[in-house]
């Protein structure tokens, strides 16, 4: 559930697959602009996308209004990734080299 910091911008939860029980506050309209892309962007199965790959293929999903020419893309795609993770939304495919994700079924 959002909540509004004192600077009046909605924050969002998030938490971090690598740290689990831990959870952390984040600009709302970014990582939900940032999450949208990122569904897109990803194949519902495997093989799933690389990081790198991840990188590029957001880019063309995301708003120029919250993300000027991709700026802090790389920061805020790593942020929704290993939140979505926690949650069970995307998934890592650990027998992969490099890894992979993909969205979960």
């Amino acid at each position: 559930m959002p909540s509004k910091s004192k600077a009046g911008s909605a924050r969002i939860v998030v938490e971090n697959v690598v740290s689990p029980g831990h959870t952390y506050t984040v600009d709302a309209t970014k990582y939900n602009a940032m999450k949208l892309a990122l569904l897109k962007a990803l194949p519902r199965k495997a093989p799933g996308l690389t990081g790198s790959e991840m990188s590029k293929a957001v880019l063309a999903h995301l708003p120029e209004a919250v993300f000027p020419g991709g700026q802090k893309a790389g920061w805020w795609l790593k942020c929704v990734q290993l939140d979505l993770e926690a949650k069970g939304v995307i998934e890592r495919e650990l027998s992969a080299k490099p890894l992979r994700w993909h969205r979960t079924k």
